[in-house]
C-alpha cells in the first residue's frame, strides 16, 4: 500500500498470510571435508531456492533463481561445488547442474546423460559421481561419472523395476543400491557393488518378494577404509537401524529399543550414531555408541524434529517445530543456528491427540480447535503419501483454517508411517477404501464428541489426500458438505498410464498388478467410478506439469462433473506437484477458503 513500510504491510496482513510469507530455512547440509561450507533452502525471495553459506565468513548467497523454484541440491565432499537438479516448471524431469560454491556459471554436471527423473545421487572425494535415473523407456539406470573424460558415464546398473542410489563409501570403492527387482515397490532390497558394477554382497529381507520386509540405506561409515554400512530394517515390526559390513559379511544388531520407527546417521568420526525416533506423531533424538547398553537422550523440546545432523564438534543441529510454534534450526549448544531475516511467523494453536477405535485398530488423529465452544465447522485435512504421517509440526495450511473458525482434524489412517510396519502395510488391494474407513471412524467420533458440526464437514487434502478426498466424496456422498482436492488422483487408470515410472511400480504393488491385470481393483479404487454420486461442491486444483498426478486424468474427472452440472470449481496453475512460490501457495489457500465460506456460510469476506 502506498506510503506504508514493509513492516507495517506485514503487520496488517491476516495472520494466516503472515505464516506463509514468513522467511523459512531448511536444516543446513554441510560438506563432509569442509564443514564450514553449507547449503540450505529458503523462501526469502518469495520462492524456495538453494543458498550457500560460508560459516567461517558468515557470507550467504543465493545459488539458484528460477521462476518455479529449486529445492534439490547436494554439496561435493570438498565443498567446492554445488550440484542442483534442473527440471522444467516442476515436472521433476531434468538433469543435474553444477555451480562453484563461491558463485559462477552453471554447467551440466554429467553432460553425457539425457534428462530423466532422479533416482539418487552420491558424489565421491575424487570428483566421481554415482547418478540414478528413471525413465518410462528404461526403468532405472545407474551411472558412474568420472571427473576425467568430459563427463562421460558408464552404466553400472539397469532394471525395469524401481531402484536408487543409496550411498558411496568414504574411499569410493563401494556403492550401496536400493532396488525392488522382486516387484514389491514398498519393500526394497540392498545390493553393494563395486564401481564397475560387479556385486560385493546382497541383503534381501523380502526373500525374493515372499516377505513384506524392507531395507533402507542410511549411510556408509564416514571413515577411510571402513566398510560398515548403516542400514534400516523392519524385522521387529518397525524401522530400526543395524550395521551391515558387506565385505566382512557381518550384521550387528543394535540395542535401540524404542517403541516407534527409528532412523539413524553416523557422527562425523564414526564413533556414534545419531538416532531419530518417531512415535505417535512426535519425534526425539538419541545418541548411541556401538557397544553401549543403549542410547542416551539428546534433549529437544516436545514436538517434531524434521531433520538432524551431528557436527564435527559433537553438537547436534536440528530443525524443530510444533503445531503451535513455527520452525527453527537449533543446536544442542543452545544457539539458534540459522535465523532468517524478517518478521517471524505468528504462532498457532496446539494439537490435541484423539485415539479412536477403528476397523483395523486404534486410529490416531490430531485436532486443532479455534476459540469458543463447538460444534465447529470442521476440515478433515488428509495427508498425502500415502506412506507418510501427520505430526505435531507447524503447518500454515491447517492454521489458516483455525483462524477462520474451523476445527481441523488430521487422521493417520492405515498406510501411515510411525505406527509400526503392520499399520503401514495394511494398505493393499482395497486401496483408498481402507483409509476412508479409518477417516469415517474419526469423523463419527468428531460428531459424537461435540467437536464437529455434522452439517459442515469438509474433506480436504493434497496428492494422496486429494485422491482420498475425491474418492470419499463419491463413496460417502452423504457424509461431506464440501470437498477440496489438490493435485489429486482422480481417474486411477489414466493416472497409472501417465505417471512417472517409479509411481507405476508403487501402484502395481498397492493394487497387485496393472489396470489390465486387475481391472476390478483399479475400478473399485478410482474416484472416477463414483463421480456421478458426488453431491457436495468440489474444488480441485492441479499443476499442469505434474508427473505424479498428471493433468489429463484430472480433466477426465472434471469433464464428468461438468457433464451433469455438478457444483465445482477448478484451478489450474503452471507448476508440478505443488508450487514452490509463496504467493502461489497463498493464492491457492485463499481460493479454498473462499470456496468453503461461500458454500458453507460465513459471507464473502474472509475473517482472520
Amino acid at each position: 500500500m502506498e506510503g506504508m513500510s514493509e513492516s507495517e504491510n506485514v503487520s496488517t496482513m491476516p495472520e494466516w498470510e503472515q505464516r506463509f510469507r514468513a522467511p523459512r530455512v531448511s536444516l543446513p547440509d554441510w560438506a563432509e571435508d569442509a564443514p564450514d561450507r553449507s547449503l540450505f533452502v529458503s523462501n526469502a525471495t518469495g520462492t524456495y531456492e538453494l543458498y550457500a553459506w560460508d560459516r567461517a565468513s558468515g557470507q550467504q548467497r543465493q545459488v539458484t533463481d528460477r521462476p518455479n523454484g529449486t529445492t534439490d541440491g547436494v554439496l561435493t565432499p570438498d565443498g567446492e561445488a554445488i550440484w542442483w537438479f534442473s527440471d522444467t516448471d516442476g515436472d521433476e524431469f531434468g538433469v543435474w547442474m553444477r555451480q562453484p560454491f563461491g558463485g559462477g556459471e552453471d554447467e551440466p554436471a554429467a553432460p553425457g546423460l539425457a534428462p530423466s527423473y532422479p533416482a539418487g545421487l552420491a558424489i565421491g572425494r575424487d570428483g566421481s559421481a554415482v547418478i540414478g535415473r528413471s525413465t518410462d523407456e528404461d526403468g532405472t539406470t545407474i551411472h558412474l561419472v568420472r571427473p576425467t573424460g568430459g563427463g562421460e558415464s558408464v552404466e553400472i546398473y539397469r532394471h525395469r523395476e524401481s531402484a536408487g542410489v543409496g550411498d558411496l563409501s568414504h574411499d569410493g570403492t563401494l556403492i550401496a543400491l536400493e532396488h525392488t527387482e522382486h516387484g514389491d515397490a514398498m519393500h526394497s532390497a540392498l545390493r553393494v557393488v563395486r564401481p564397475d558394477g560387479s556385486t560385493v554382497a546382497e541383503l534381501d529381507d523380502t526373500e525374493g518378494g515372499a516377505k513384506e520386509l524392507g531395507l533402507a540405506v542410511l549411510g556408509f561409515a564416514p571413515v577411510a577404509g571402513d566398510t560398515r554400512l548403516l542400514v534400516g530394517h523392519q524385522r521387529r515390526g518397525r524401522w530400526e537401524p543395524m550395521i551391515w559390513d558387506p565385505v566382512a559379511g557381518t550384521e550387528t544388531a543394535l540395542p535401540v529399543d524404542l517403541p516407534g520407527d527409528v532412523g539413524a546417521e553416523w557422527y562425523p568420526d564414526g564413533s556414534a550414531l545419531l538416532i531419530e525416533h518417531s512415535f505417535e506423531a512426535r519425534s526425539e533424538l538419541w545418541r548411541y555408541e556401538p557397544g553401549a547398553a543403549g542410547p542416551v537422550r539428546v534433549e529437544t523440546p516436545a514436538g517434531t524434529v524434521s531433520g538432524a545432523t551431528a557436527r564435527p564438534d559433537g553438537t547436534v543441529e536440528y530443525l524443530w517445530s510444533s503445531a503451535a510454534q513455527p520452525p527453527v534450526v537449533r543446536s544442542t549448544s543452545g544457539a539458534v543456528v540459522l535465523d532468517p531475516p524478517g518478521a517471524k511467523a505468528p504462532a498457532s494453536v496446539a494439537v490435541e491427540d484423539a485415539w479412536v477405535e477403528g476397523p483395523g485398530g486404534r486410529i490416531h488423529a490430531l485436532v486443532q480447535k479455534p476459540a469458543g465452544d463447538g460444534p465447529f465447522p470442521t476440515v478433515f485435512e488428509i495427508h498425502g503419501g500415502p506412506t507418510w504421517h501427520d505430526s505435531d509440526a507447524f503447518a500454515s495450511g491447517p492454521a489458516a483454517w483455525v483462524d477462520h473458525g474451523f476445527a481441523v482434524v488430521r487422521v493417520n489412517y492405515r498406510g501411515s508411517t510411525g505406527y509400526g510396519r503392520a499399520w503401514t502395510d495394511a494398505l493393499k488391494h482395497r486401496v483408498g477404501l481402507i483409509e476412508l474407513e479409518d477417516i469415517a471412524a474419526v469423523r463419527d467420533w468428531s460428531v459424537k464428541s461435540g467437536l464437529a458440526d455434522p452439517q459442515r464437514l469438509v474433506l480436504a487434502g493434497g496428492s494422496w489426500g486429494g485422491y482420498l478426498t475425491l474418492l470419499g466424496l463419491g463413496t460417502q456422498p452423504d457424509a461431506w458438505a464440501l470437498g477440496l482436492a489438490a493435485v489429486p488422483v482422480a481417474d486411477y487408470v489414466t493416472a497409472y498410464h501417465d505417471e512417472m515410472e517409479a509411481l507405476k511400480a508403487m501402484d502395481r504393488t498397492l493394487l497387485g498388478g496393472t489396470p489390465e491385470e486387475v481391472p476390478e481393483r483399479f475400478e473399485a479404487s478410482s474416484p472416477l467410478t463414483y463421480v456421478d454420486a458426488v453431491r457436495a461442491p468440489v474444488y480441485i486444483s492441479a499443476g499442469v506439469n505434474d508427473p505424479r498426478c498428471p493433468i489429463r486424468q484430472v480433466e477426465n474427472y472434471v469433464d464428468r462433473l461438468a457433464a451433469r452440472g455438478a457444483v465445482h470449481e477448478v484451478y489450474r496453475y503452471d507448476a508440478g506437484h505443488g508450487s514452490l512460490v509463496v504467493e502461489e501457495r497463498i493464492k491457492q489457500v485463499r481460493l479454498e477458503l473462499e470456496f468453503a465460506l461461500k458454500h458453507l456460510g460465513g459471507g464473502d469476506v474472509l475473517r482472520a
